[in-house]
């Protein structure tokens, strides 16, 4: 399967508990994960987005260590894996840096632990996927989720994960990996 799938981990803007649009923390574990999740999946590219120069600084201080450093002699697959690790300010500059790519902006797919009245079902996306070669950029949200600009923004907006109790607040790499593998996996 030939696919130009991209995901984004969006920190802004993101809501937290109260609603309020808020910048959220960039952590490690989530750039190894996802970095390793996108790898696993033929996933052409993941997008950190957050607008704090700290944080950006901090993302390639850890990307270059494992493609360049110590770490990328110590460990060649997890070099391999941060090959497709991006660094962006905005989903905006990740969506032009897929056009640049692709010469053609990405069908923006947002996703949600909240229902909303139009959702895209995985086996939709998984079937409409299968059958183009245009460019994908699936977002997930840190905190509490995405902001509705970004929801409203979307193409699409995927149908939530659901398990069999009320309690859905999943960490953002175990849903990245559940999405991807319903969408790409064998």
């Amino acid at each position: 399967m030939t696919h130009s799938i991209y995901i984004a981990l969006v920190h802004h803007p993101v809501v937290n508990k109260r609603g309020d649009i808020v910048t959220t923390s960039v952590t490690n574990f989530d750039l190894h994960d996802l970095s390793r999740n996108s790898s696993t999946y033929g996933v052409k590219g993941c997008f950190i987005v957050t607008p704090s120069q700290a944080q950006q600084d901090m993302v390639a201080y850890i990307r270059n260590y494992w493609r360049e450093g110590k770490g990328a002699d110590y460990n060649p697959d997890r070099k391999e894996a941060f090959e497709a690790l991006y660094i962006s300010g905005s989903l905006e500059e990740s969506c032009l840096t897929i056009k640049k790519a692709h010469d053609k902006a990405p069908k923006l797919i947002a996703t949600s632990a909240k229902s909303y009245d139009k959702v895209t079902l995985f086996r939709e996306l998984r079937e409409e996927i299968s059958n183009t070669e245009d460019p994908y950029l699936i977002v997930f949200g840190t905190g509490w989720g995405l902001a509705e600009t970004i929801i409203n923004s979307a193409d699409a907006v995927l149908e939530p994960i659901k398990g069999p109790v009320a309690y859905n607040h999943l960490p953002v790499r175990s849903a990245v990996a559940i999405v991807l593998d319903r969408l790409l996996g064998q």
